[in-house]
């Protein structure tokens, strides 16, 4: 089975931020918000001035979601933004000299991050589609699609009832199906 791409699935989901598709937008939050403000917060420890470096970045990405190119990742692209923003706003409140560089991880998974993680898709795609095809499209909609119950019950013609006792069948049996490989997905199964 192949993995995607993740510059070209980054320039995918982009296109469909300048399209105006709200759940790519939320999608792209649910995504990075939470690391670009953990990144602003270990530069310029405020929450305050974090939320607004954060923000700054996110309108800043959304303005660029019309002319984004699959160069690089949104990760790469944001963690870029956040460190020049927290960098203007420390020595606009002259906390930062030149000669000071800050220590700062990059927040990109390295080679072996991006293996264990493909991995782990890999198994995780191979789970999904060993399940019956009702309860795979219910899982699907609901996890990977960012549809709500009510959305994902309308798209496959069921009652909300039928689609929860799908999803809780489905994981059911996703879960028996990955059990074996409990190792290698490092306890992801509760």
């Amino acid at each position: 089975m192949q993995t995607e791409d993740p510059i070209a699935t980054d320039a995918a989901l982009m296109a469909r931020v300048a399209d105006g598709d709200m759940a790519a937008s939320r999608l792209l939050c649910g995504q990075y918000l939470d690391r670009a403000y953990t990144t602003a917060c270990l530069f310029l420890g405020n929450s305050s001035n974090s939320d607004d470096v954060v923000q700054e970045a996110f309108l800043r990405l959304w303005k660029v979601a019309p002319k984004w190119e699959a160069k690089a990742q949104i990760n790469t692209w944001l963690h870029r933004v956040i460190h020049n923003l927290c960098i203007d706003r420390l020595r606009k409140e002259k906390r930062y000299m030149d000669t000071e560089v800050p220590d700062i991880e990059d927040p990109t998974p390295d080679v072996v991050e991006r293996h264990d993680l493909q991995q782990k898709k890999l198994i995780l795609d191979n789970g999904i589609h060993q399940l019956p095809a009702r309860q795979r499209i219910a899982l699907t909609l609901v996890h990977f699609e960012d549809c709500t119950n009510i959305e994902a019950a309308d798209k496959m013609d069921l009652s909300v009832d039928a689609l929860e006792s799908l999803l809780a069948r489905g994981r059911r049996k996703l879960k028996d199906i990955l059990t074996p490989y409990r190792k290698e997905l490092d306890g992801d199964l509760t």
